[in-house]
């Protein structure tokens, strides 16, 4: 028999059908059975979920991404846990994340032909990706898996990043590419350093959206190959062609954008992704742009030895007409003047060069970003300042971001810091780092039904502190014994996570009234919505009839009890006598005297007459 009771996770998302998989989690449509709303579920792999690691991380950043609001990011609702059963029997907490259920379709289907979109239409999908990542960007997260498959179009037109802080987190569980299939299958646009395993930066998830740019304008990525390790190779160790090859239609200024975004070394690409959406919007515009001229480089040194070449080739002897023999030594002796002049002057033009010889550049110096993790304001600030790379070099530098709420965090340490631990940057540089403002507020779930044990774990779930959780106990006729009533605070408002919650637990007791004086009915009625039964009784009563005169129970009683009502019924009445009244004859005038004659006993009647 097939169970068709929905599954339900926190008491609140009812999970339906799956619409989306991918490799480490899958995506079905759900409903806030709470707010009445329609939302999107994605819950992770039992098999990631056996990390610790990855399962705390995975929290914490999914928390982090539920702080983003953007109007071109998919909203994070709520983040959880559910307890499940593994292929071996063992429960496993899966989390979860609860989005925002966008009614639409991926990049990805519009691809999946494999022709190239408008060219309008690609620049605009583009800016609405680059317009995400300049908000998450500043506010220190790296999405590290932009692709067509993350990206949404509504019907409307709007555009909709989705994934914000899940590739984080598989980042930072260091997965590679033989580990995850979610790093295998998104290969295609992989920047350089996220396939050699370096840490990346934001300037990863800028390298990522020119690869999404090109196959817009092209139909494919940049790259193929018949493996994924085949794709990032090319990734790392060749030039990507220029969109143009593919697509004669793209003009020189998408060429010029897509090749800088796609630019090996990271210090080369666009700085921002507001620099990049600028461009964009300067190239929708047909107004200049500030990528470079494709092959500037070379096309200046093929100029210089052009040039070279051309100097010597003057330089050459010509086939012109022999010179006449007087004037030989005339000529000889202008050359020698003229080699003369130009040698002392190139001398005199060394030697000033040599004293006027600019000192060469000093290459920066390049230091690694520490790890913050749970280091104060003050504390950070002293470590990035520690960061030098020379006893008399300057250290980083701390610049304070918006704090923001932290579960796990406590109030004062750092959350998030950009650019991230282990990034090379350049020494004195600054270091934005989030500091946790504490736990902030939490929704107080509805516990109302469940056991006390499953109560408590809903509430620690959601946030709260066990050790502020405390019960009391009521009568009730809804609840079973040692269910869950309700909470105080009631279910539904905002608490803060180590204040004190009371969960209200029923005793299995109802509360019977007096019913004495009520008539049977209303006494029955009331005993019924208490779920008790009754039994009646009948007594003699002067009184009216059919009203209580007495039961045998009253106050706190068992549920299911049955409750004996003594009932008043009337009293038998005495009926007057009927019998006529007895008269004497001889004094009632009315009554004749008997003037029949008394029968013999002989039987013989008496003789007539004397």
């Amino acid at each position: 028999m097939v169970d068709d009771v929905p599954r339900v996770l926190a008491g609140r998302y009812e999970i339906g059908e799956l619409i989306g998989r991918g490799g480490m989690a899958e995506v079905h449509i759900g409903r806030d059975n709470r707010l009445g709303r329609s939302v999107a579920i994605k819950m992770l792999r039992p098999d990631l979920a056996r990390d610790p690691s990855f399962h705390a991380r995975f929290r914490r950043e999914a928390q982090a991404a539920a702080s983003l609001n953007h109007p071109a990011i998919v909203s994070v609702y709520d983040t959880g846990e559910d307890l499940s059963s593994g292929i071996d029997g063992a429960e496993v907490r899966i989390p979860f994340i609860v989005m925002e259920y966008v009614e639409g379709h991926t990049v990805r289907d519009l691809l999946r032909d494999g022709s190239a979109l408008p060219i309008d239409e690609a620049i605009e999908i583009t800016q609405g990706v680059l317009s995400a990542l300049e908000y998450s960007h500043h506010a220190g997260i790296v999405h590290r898996d932009i692709k067509p498959a993350n990206v949404m179009l509504t019907p409307t037109g709007a555009v909709k990043v989705m994934d914000f802080g899940i590739a984080r987190a598989m980042a930072d569980s260091a997965a590679t590419m033989t580990q995850t299939h979610a790093v295998v299958g998104t290969a295609q646009y992989l920047s350089p350093e996220q396939a050699r395993g370096e840490v990346v930066d934001a300037r990863s998830d800028l390298y990522s959206t020119g690869c999404l740019l090109f196959e817009l304008l092209t139909g494919r990525p940049p790259f193929i190959g018949d493996s994924a390790v085949a794709v990032a190779y090319q990734h790392v160790s060749e030039e990507p062609p220029r969109p143009s090859t593919f697509a004669p239609d793209v003009p020189e200024s998408l060429d010029r954008i897509t090749m800088l975004a796609l630019a090996k070394d990271r210090d080369e690409r666009y700085s921002s992704a507001a620099q990049f959406r600028g461009d964009l919007e300067a190239a929708a515009r047909q107004e200049a742009i500030s990528a470079p001229p494709l092959g500037a480089v070379s096309a200046a040194a093929a100029t210089g030895a052009t040039q070279v070449l051309g100097g010597a080739a003057i330089a050459e002897p010509t086939a012109a007409a022999e010179p006449e023999p007087e004037d030989e030594p005339k000529s000889n002796k202008t050359l020698i003047w003229i080699l003369a002049v130009v040698g002392v002057a190139a001398l005199i033009g060394i030697i000033l060069l040599a004293l006027n010889r600019p000192e060469e550049p000093v290459e920066p110096t390049t230091v690694m970003v520490p790890d913050l993790t749970s280091m104060t304001q003050e504390q950070a600030r002293t470590a990035l300042a520690d960061t030098v790379a020379t006893e008399d070099g300057p250290g980083l530098e701390l610049v304070l971001g918006d704090p923001v709420t932290d579960p796990e965090i406590p109030e004062g340490e750092a959350v998030s810091w950009n650019p991230t631990t282990g990034a090379e940057v350049e020494a004195g540089s600054p270091v934005t780092v989030v500091f946790s403002s504490g736990p902030g507020e939490f929704e107080i779930p509805d516990v109302s039904g469940l056991s006390q044990d499953r109560a408590r774990q809903e509430l620690i779930d959601a946030g709260f502190s066990g050790a502020n959780i405390r019960t009391t106990t009521e009568n009730s006729p809804d609840f079973g014994a040692d269910e869950a009533i309700r909470t105080e605070p009631e279910a539904g408002t905002m608490a803060n996570p180590e204040d004190a919650i009371t969960i209200v637990l029923a005793t299995g007791n109802v509360d019977l009234p007096s019913l004495v004086g009520q008539d049977l009915e209303a006494a029955q009625n009331t005993i019924t919505e208490l779920g008790l039964s009754s039994r009646v009784t009948n007594q003699e009563d002067p009184g009216p009839p059919g009203v209580v005169l007495n039961q045998d129970r009253e106050g706190s009683v068992p549920q299911g009890t049955v409750v004996e009502l003594i009932v008043s019924i009337p009293e038998p009445t005495q009926e007057p006598t009927t019998d006529p009244p007895t008269t004497d004859p001889t004094t009632d005038p009315t009554t004749e005297p008997t003037t029949e004659p008394t029968p013999d006993p002989g039987g013989e009647e008496p003789p007539e007459g004397p």
